[in-house]
């Protein structure tokens, strides 16, 4: 198990075995090389821990934990965790500043304490055999190799994954297999029964700040500045990646002003322009004499697919996992640990998706749901579908989402395979086995939870609690870790989105401008055609390549036998769906990719660990 995450850690490997209990760990050297070794011990043995992650802030706890009486013979964050747990028990992850996932072991009480942080950056997954043993890991591959786990299909998972391009927390494809959500405990006591997983952390929009504009710029630079500067401790080389974006030529800005060497940055280039960023973050490389190191990546890099199904371990759908593959692959040459931007979109209001959302919602307040159903509903139906045109003139789409809730609105705008795609998609059989479940379940159960009637705060917090975690956090752990790069985000820093939520919306978007405020404070730093031009995203070319050098591999994927032997699907509907793409007629890229990924997981990762193939799921509720 230890030896199947050697990637994640290839410095050193440790393990502590005694009756009933095993830790292991892999370990990527960032911070005390010399004693930080895990398994990691308190004075007297009886505490144990194993950790992935960095304490940020560990180096203010260790004078308060010294002066309770606890005695430090390293210098690495890690033994913070088990003084800390010594001190305070189960609440020691409320004083803890940083991205992490760590099991701890206290003999004394017979415990495991499993604990993830708070915005999911580090991942925790975690399996209850019928035996009684439990399994945990940082990638699912641990949790397989143990063989305990059975490879049955989660239906519901399946569900959630065509619809988002991920399996959202606490599912995994497999049945028998959980994440811990982010800001989530898990307290397990020999002899007694597991508990549910404890929530410890939320964040609350309260949109209540009473500064001015000009005070909330001054308070963003100095809380911004901090974030980095606490992300810069490293004992080996340090960079960025820098897209050209706002997000991470921010993290860059700030960077460059703290410290005293060039920053290292890296960059992926595209041949394609309509897909490259590259010369905006050259601006930024050049104002602020960074060391600039930038990697072209073909038009034709799809020779990562079966790559990146093994490295996902579950189906995964975002194809910008593979620019994200090579500007890890890049980075790795000349740093050990990188900051990036992740994270900014959501909590500055970044995404297009937002100002689109908020304009039909402002239209949806305007006319009550009885009403909007059944109108909007049957022009949604009747109107012709226009994936050329941009979304604003999709009058099908948008009179979909009118007929809908803000919740379900936004569901369907974030959906890969929407509902009525998904409905001709699966076999009647699949359909009977759902018994009317839908991933929409996701979202509500997060909606339930938001405090304040704003529509931007709440698509807000629903993508803090699923895109940003299943889908943004996933695709960098994999694809660094599967490098030994670390990746740590500023603009995550728990502090950081606590007092973004205070801020009224008005200063996140303003006039149709996102980021409203971060691009104020940013105007004396960077560049206004680095702040103020649309937004690119990291994407790749998978309209083309589906009709051209991937069109016989889609085809024979998407229509082919591993597909149609799971039972899941209507072969009719995948035969179509690579038609209507191929000749033209319809964009259908995102969800043939989908399609893809899946059926790569069935063969790299399902098939490989199997006599059989699954030919179908079972069912889970």
């Amino acid at each position: 198990m230890n030896e199947s995450q050697v990637h994640r850690g290839p410095d050193e490997g440790g393990l502590h075995i005694e009756p009933g209990v095993g830790l292991g760990h892999r370990r990527l050297s960032i911070i005390d090389l010399s004693t930080g070794q895990q398994p990691l011990f308190n004075e007297d043995q009886s505490v144990c821990v194993v950790f992935n992650g960095e304490i940020y802030n560990f180096q203010d706890l260790v004078p308060e934990l010294e002066a309770l009486g606890h005695v430090f013979h390293t210098k690495s964050d890690t033994e913070v965790i088990v003084h800390a747990w010594e001190a305070w028990g189960e609440r020691c992850v409320d004083r803890f500043r940083g991205m992490f996932a760590f099991a701890l072991w206290d003999r004394n009480r017979q415990t495991l304490f499993l604990a993830r942080d708070r915005l999911g950056v580090k991942p925790l997954y975690y399996a209850l055999l019928p035996d009684g043993f439990l399994l945990f890991g940082s990638e699912l591959k641990v949790l397989l190799a143990h063989g305990g786990v059975a490879r049955e299909l989660d239906d519901c998972a399946i569900e959630e994954y065509l619809a988002l391009g991920y399996v959202p927390e606490p599912r995994t494809i497999f049945r028998g297999a959980r994440k811990l959500p982010p800001a989530h405990t898990l307290t397990v006591r020999r002899g007694l029964p597991i508990r549910e997983p404890v929530e410890f952390w939320d964040v609350q929009f309260r949109l209540d700040s009473p500064l001015s504009e000009e005070d909330a710029c001054a308070e963003l630079r100095a809380r911004l500045r901090e974030s980095v500067n606490l992300r810069m401790i490293s004992e080996v080389p340090l960079g960025a990646f820098l897209s050209g974006g706002v997000d991470s030529s921010a993290v860059v800005a700030m960077m460059a002003s703290i410290s005293k060497e060039p920053v290292n940055t890296c960059s992926i280039s595209f041949d394609d322009p309509a897909y490259d960023e590259s010369a905006y973050a050259g601006m930024v490389a050049k104002r602020y004499e960074t060391r600039h190191f930038v990697e072209q990546v073909r038009s034709d890099d799809f020779d990562l697919c079966d790559e990146l199904v093994r490295l996902y371990d579950e189906p995964y759908a975002d194809s910008s996992a593979i620019p994200t593959y090579r500007v890890c692959q890049l980075a790795r040459k000349r740093v050990t640990v990188a900051l990036s931007g992740d994270g900014g979109d959501e909590s500055f209001g970044g995404y297009r998706r937002y100002r689109l959302h908020l304009a039909e919602d402002g239209m949806r307040r305007l006319m009550p749901l009885s009403l909007r159903r059944p109108l909007f509903g049957l022009l949604g139906q009747v109107y012709p579908k226009a994936d050329w045109a941009p979304r604003v003139f999709r009058g099908k789409t948008t009179f979909q989402a009118l007929a809908r809730d803000s919740v379900q609105a936004y569901f369907h705008s974030m959906s890969i395979l929407r509902d009525d795609m998904r409905h001709e998609l699966y076999s009647r059989a699949f359909r009977r086995k759902l018994s009317g479940y839908s991933a929409v379940e996701v979202f509500r159960r997060h909606a339930q939870r938001t405090t304040v009637d704003d529509p931007l705060a709440l698509i807000q917090y629903l993508d803090l609690k699923t895109y940003l975690v299943g889908d943004i956090n996933v695709k960098v752990d994999r694809a660094s870790m599967a490098h030994s790069l670390e990746v740590r985000e500023p603009l995550m820093d728990h502090l950081l989105v606590e007092w973004l939520a205070t801020l009224p919306s008005s200063m996140k978007m303003r006039g149709g401008e996102g980021k409203w405020l971060f691009k104020r404070m940013l105007e004396d730093d960077l560049p206004r055609e680095v702040l103020y031009r649309p937004k690119m995203g990291f994407a790749v070319p998978l309209a083309s390549w589906f009709r051209g050098p991937l069109r016989h591999r889609v085809r024979d994927a998407v229509a082919g036998e591993r597909l149609a032997q799971t039972g899941l699907f209507n072969p009719d509907y995948l035969k179509l769906l690579v038609d209507q793409h191929q000749s033209g007629r319809r964009d259908h890229s995102a969800p043939l990719w989908s399609l893809l990924m899946f059926e790569g997981f069935l063969r790299n990762v399902v098939d490989k660990g199997a006599g059989t193939p699954v030919l179908s799921t079972a069912s889970s509720g």
